[in-house]
């Protein structure tokens, strides 16, 4: 079997795009769907074990893959990255900020610690891999950014930390897209509501049930996926995009749409998009 994108083939035949938090989630379905496109993907995290597997998966679909181990919060180590992906590959046509998380917590609870390490985690990490990949490549060459962020609309309750990093790299990238358009870099953020994905077992059984809840609140009735994600992502990474920046594309079954005054019917016809070959069972 191989990746049912809807996106031709060796679309991205000879570019290099880096996916950050590419071990697991949403960031392994993405690299694996960039690379059935003919891209190199360059996957980044800090468990060199589950990168290697990805790599092995998509290596093993035919498609090509490397991987950086690096600590996004670590500015060094961000450097390093990106300077060794060009002298590895040459080039960095795309980056995919997709790296973070979070835990859930009423905002009267989070430490100081707690917050500044989310914030660390979802907006510092975001901001030196787009700092970098444009002072060591893009200005000079082009290309384009996706941010990966969270469904934030009318704020986020008991996330209160990550809402905050997460409304940050919004508008960070928006500044972006402003500043770097004029040397050909857009700059765009992809908002995924609840999407069943391997983050889900990062959560403890409390947390997990109220999520677990949250599919009855959706007008769709249901998670979104993976691949649901990734289609968006490489769709803002495709030339189709080319007068698409600073802008945020939302994928969550309408979901801040359903207002207290609406009451949801139960949900038919739905048909989940199924693109991704190597999706794993999440936890239900």
């Amino acid at each position: 079997m191989s990746y049912k994108s809807v996106f031709a083939r060796d679309l991205f035949k000879g570019q290099v795009i880096i996916v950050t938090g590419g071990g697991s989630g949403l960031g392994r379905c993405t690299a694996h769907e960039l690379a059935s496109l003919g891209a190199h993907a360059v996957i980044v995290g800090r468990s060199e074990d589950k990168l290697k597997d990805v790599v092995a998966e998509i290596t093993d679909d035919g498609g090509h893959a490397s991987y950086q181990i690096c600590d996004i919060r670590d500015e060094e180590a961000v450097k390093s990255t990106v300077s060794d992906t060009l002298r590895d590959h040459g080039r960095i046509d795309g980056l995919v900020n997709n790296a973070g998380g979070q835990y859930r917590s009423p905002m009267r609870d989070i430490s100081t610690k707690g917050f500044e390490a989310v914030v660390r985690n979802n907006l510092l990490g975001g901001f030196l891999f787009m700092r970098e990949t444009f002072v060591q490549w893009m200005e000079a060459h082009g290309g384009s950014i996706v941010n990966i962020i969270a469904d934030i609309e009318n704020g986020w309750p008991n996330y209160a930390h990550s809402g905050a990093a997460r409304g940050g790299m919004k508008t960070l990238s928006e500044t972006a897209a402003a500043e770097w358009a004029h040397v050909g870099v857009r700059v765009n953020c992809v908002a995924p509501g609840v999407i069943a994905s391997s983050g889900f077992d990062t959560y403890p059984e409390e947390a997990f049930h109220y999520i677990r809840g949250l599919a009855k609140r959706m007008p769709m009735g249901r998670f979104g996926n993976e691949a649901e994600v990734s289609a968006a992502i490489v769709y803002l990474l495709t030339p189709a995009a080319a007068y698409v920046s600073g802008t945020t594309l939302r994928v969550d079954g309408a979901g801040p749409n359903a207002r207290q005054t609406l009451e949801l019917e139960p949900a038919s016809n739905q048909h989940p998009y199924d693109g991704f070959h190597r999706a794993k069972p999440v936890r239900s």
